[in-house]
């Protein structure tokens, strides 16, 4: 019997026949299945392109054709044909498969695109540097999803590419009506007309690309016979292919909402044992509850309304709930206009995404004034989704801005205070980010000076510990360590981590050394700003800044990559105490020493 471990190449694929190609999909879907619910990722999207995939595979050779992936999440059937079947069970796991198309995993995954709307420009690129080269005998081919069109980017791309009749793109639009919930504006109204019949002409052949299609994603022989189509074409070219996100899982068929875009992995059975929630629904449950007293607060979401958290606020005001697609950019400077209208935006994305948006953040909002509030969800290390979803960089873009007030709450607290506050603010932007995974428990202040929270005092002066958002856990245990060991330490929150406020200044000059711990990239993160303004207040009190190297983080837990990121409390207390003494804490002695940015005054 077939069996999909004999499939260890596009070239064992292509010499099946029609009818072992086909008996393949049911296969390759129960192994989706039956993996990706135990290790957690994006099932709908991949159990979608089961038929495109193998069509793909047996029309292309990759990698002599290139074959490229938008988003990347929809590769995993991509990577069981290229030889990976038996590792899928390490999926997103420590030292496993990504769950996104990886170089250094296979020469079939060209590009690591794990951000939508970005492949029609790569395929631009290369057929443009092979045109220059003189080469003609390799194909092209984007695929890319109704939602991820959606994208700004995207259609910069098409404006290129359809310029250029010589220039042979394929692209395959999976067409599944769906990014994470189902695809909306006047595009996908456009998509809606062409599946339908007496279709009127697309608009793609307006903009100067061949249009194939509609074709049934999941009949094998047609989506060959219009691949095969387009490849001898010789010119821009779009095959339109229909296909069913989720299909043949009956919970995905049966979810309207998002029909298992992403699954959890299976739990071990450990509970947390503090009963707490998530920090994106605490976020959206005090975000509900603001929208009935606040009517001038609008909630925006780039196509991720439910993983954002607005679910709750979407039910409630329907009318103050704008979904622009996969457009980061449109998003922010939309806010900016809804602001200057009299609204009070909240832009609620991930982390890493506001990164695609920088621009229109500093020059359209952040120059304008705009009362704008950015909620930041998946702020620092994310873990299992690999390096393009660590919100790693935030706290150092924000830092750039003028005039941007940002918040990192420690527990859900916290957070709910820094929301309030944050929509407040009625003369700038103002930011609030947090964490991917549950808030733990809450940790109370045992005081406050001038705003700042004091969680512990010191019985001395000898080290003053900034912990800055969700590290504060982390920031009382290396204070409980140090202690152990005589050292004097007090730990503050100061909450709101821009601007810096002077009473963190007044304190640090008050202590032999300042340690700040955050989970964003040092260079340029709060610690440095903090660091600039003890340095600005012409303090001698050295600064040791604990945060991630700037490098791509491989996915794994949230709790391994902070500790390989020297973020432990083990590592941290050791640090600090060679600082202070310029000797080790025995029980220490056998740890490695963390990496640090030094500052003094």
């Amino acid at each position: 019997m077939l069996s999909l471990e004999s499939i260890q190449g596009p070239a064992d694929l292509r010499a099946l026949s029609p009818e072992q190609a086909g008996l393949l999909a049911p296969r390759i879907r129960q192994l989706l299945v039956d993996t990706v619910t135990r290790t957690g990722g994006h099932l709908g999207p991949n159990l979608g392109v089961v038929e495109l995939s193998i069509a793909l595979h047996r029309v292309f050779e990759s990698p002599r054709d290139r074959i490229l992936w938008d988003t990347g999440h929809q590769a995993y059937v991509h990577k069981i044909l290229t030889g990976r079947a038996g590792a899928l069970a390490t999926l997103r796991q420590a030292g496993g498969l990504s769950g996104y198309p990886s170089r250094k995993e296979s020469e079939h995954d060209v590009i690591e695109n794990s951000h939508a709307s970005t492949v029609l420009s790569w395929a631009d690129g290369l057929a443009r540097a092979q045109g220059i080269q003189g080469v003609v005998d390799r194909a092209v081919v984007a695929v890319i999803g109704d939602g991820a069109l959606t994208g700004g980017m995207a259609w910069e791309a098409l404006n290129n590419i359809g310029a250029a009749a010589d220039r042979p793109v394929i692209i395959v639009l999976n067409d599944n009506t769906r990014s994470y919930a189902p695809t909306i504006g006047a595009f996908a109204d456009h998509l809606a007309l062409l599946r339908g019949p007496g279709a009127p002409k697309a608009l793609f052949e307006s903009l100067g690309l061949a249009y194939l299609g509609p074709v049934d994603g999941h009949d094998i022989t047609s989506l060959e016979a219009a691949l095969r189509r387009a490849a001898g074409l010789g010119r821009p070219v779009l095959v339109h292919c229909v296909t069913e996100k989720g299909r043949g899982h009956t919970p995905a068929e049966q979810d309207e909402m998002d029909r298992c875009h992403a699954v959890r992995g299976r739990s071990t059975g450990k509970a947390s044992g503090d009963g707490s929630r998530s920090w994106t629904s605490v976020f959206g449950g005090e975000l509900a509850e603001l929208g009935a007293s606040r009517p001038d607060i609008v909630a925006i979401t780039a196509a991720m309304l439910a993983p954002t958290g607005l679910g709750e606020f979407a039910r409630r005001y329907p009318d103050r709930t704008i979904d622009v697609g996969i457009a980061e950019q449109h998003a922010v400077t939309a806010a900016a206009g809804l602001a200057l209208g009299g609204m009070h935006p909240v832009v609620a994305l991930y982390a890493t995404f506001l990164n695609r948006a920088f621009d229109q953040l500093l020059l359209d909002t952040a120059l304008h004034r705009a009362p704008v509030t950015f909620v930041l969800d998946r702020a620092g290390v994310t873990g299992d989704d690999g390096a393009s979803h660590n919100g790693m960089w935030d706290m150092s873009l924000l830092q750039l801005v003028p005039g941007l007030r940002l918040a990192a709450p420690r527990d859900a607290a916290t957070l709910r205070r820094a929301l309030r506050e944050a929509v407040a603010v009625h003369d700038g932007p103002t930011a609030v980010r947090f964490p991917k995974g549950s808030t733990g428990g809450d940790i109370p202040a045992v005081g406050t000076i001038a705003g700042i929270d004091v969680l512990r005092r010191g019985g001395g002066e000898d080290v003053l510990i900034v912990s800055l958002g969700a590290m504060a856990g982390t920031c009382l245990e290396v204070a409980d360590r140090l202690t152990r060991h005589g050292f004097g330490v007090t730990v503050v929150d100061p909450r709101w981590v821009k601007p810096v406020a002077p009473a963190l200044v007044e304190l640090g000059l008050n202590h032999r050394l300042v340690a700040t711990v955050e989970d964003n990239g040092r260079a340029g993160g709060a610690g440095s700003a903090i660091a600039q303004a003890l340095s600005d207040a012409g303090a001698a009190t050295p600064v040791r800044t604990f945060g991630i190297p700037q490098h791509f983080l491989e996915h794994g837990t949230r709790a391994d990559l902070l500790a390989g990121a020297g973020l432990s409390a083990q590592h941290l207390a050791r640090a600090l105490a060679e600082i202070l003494f310029g000797r080790e804490i025995e029980e220490l002695e056998h740890q490695p020493l963390v990496a640090v940015e030094q500052h003094s005054g």
